[in-house]
């Protein structure tokens, strides 16, 4: 009986070295082990055999990226406006020895040096800066702790700052400070838009204009060259008519009374004409003389003609 006791009591001392001896690290974990009160090792994921008693997991360690938010800090600025700024800090372990044993507290030291690094950047800057000047401060709290906590085995990712809260008054001030200036741009739109609109107005009436005097101009040309045109057309409609006649004539032979006698029809056209007078040149008068001297030469010649048949 005295033997079954002893063997299970070895069994259970077995069991609870065999415990405290293997040790399972999960993924995206490390454990810091110490010997007789002295780093050992670091145990990464998977199996890890310590020996018991002399051996112990001084620390777990997660190599994730980590979140830590800043409690919210009341910031004066250069104008001298206390505002509240809330701040998050992402960061992760490189060095998990470093992280446990170079500081008492990671999250604490991350915290009271990032409070005392936005003071000291918020602190140079005007009220108007810190809204409009949020990246730089992130980019600047980032390398400040980044170098700083390089000591720690930490790298600083990311810094953001969620909000900025200024004071009621301040807040009210800076609303309507805001309706102003989208009332007074609302209005600089509006007298641009008008100007804007007049000039264009002014432009297309000032094209208009061109066009029409562009099209009454080549109106004009046009009139002109047509009735150009036309009175060549006529004047060498003319000429060609002058020149068959005068070829006519030439060809004809005509005599002196012909030619008088063609003078004196021309000279009844011209009577028949809308003139009260007409002036007869000298030339007619002796073409008339002498159609009256054939007047007779022929009476007389008819009645030669009478005689002779009685």
């Amino acid at each position: 009986m005295t033997g079954i006791i002893i063997t299970v009591v070895i069994i259970a001392i077995l069991i609870l070295l065999a415990v405290k001896s293997i040790k399972v690290v999960k993924q995206s974990e490390v454990y810091i082990i110490e010997r007789l009160g002295k780093f050992h090792k670091v145990a990464d994921a998977g199996l890890t055999v310590i020996i018991p008693f002399l051996d112990k997991v001084r620390s777990v360690v997660s190599l994730k990226q980590q979140t830590f938010d800043i409690t919210p800090q009341e910031v004066i600025t250069k104008d001298n406006v206390t505002i509240t700024i809330d701040t998050v800090v992402f960061y992760k372990i490189t060095d998990p020895a470093k992280a446990v044993y170079e500081i008492q507290s990671l999250k604490k030291g991350i915290e009271y040096l990032a409070i005392t690094t936005i003071r000291d950047i918020v602190g140079k800057l005007m009220l108007d800066e810190t809204f409009s000047s949020r990246d730089s401060i992130n980019d600047l709290l980032r390398e400040t702790l980044d170098e700083a906590t390089d000591q720690w085995g930490c790298k600083i990712d990311r810094v953001e700052i969620k909000d900025i809260t200024p004071p009621a008054d301040i807040r009210d001030a800076m609303e309507k400070e805001m309706n102003a200036e989208r009332s007074k741009r609302a209005l600089i739109l509006q007298a641009e838009g008008e100007k804007q609109s007049a000039i264009t107005l002014a432009e297309g009436k000032k094209q208009a204009a061109i066009l029409e005097a562009e099209a009454q101009r080549e109106a004009q040309i046009r009139r002109a060259t047509g009735e150009a045109e036309a009175i060549r057309k006529v004047a060498e409609a003319k000429a060609e008519e002058i020149q068959k006649v005068y070829s006519a004539m030439k060809k004809a032979n005509p005599d002196t009374t012909l030619v008088q006698l063609k003078s004196l029809e021309a000279l009844k056209e011209v009577a028949n004409g809308e003139a009260n007078k007409v002036f007869i040149p000298f030339e007619a008068t002796a073409a008339l003389s002498s159609l009256g001297t054939v007047k007779e030469v022929m009476k007389d010649a008819e009645e030669k003609q009478e005689l002779e048949k009685k």
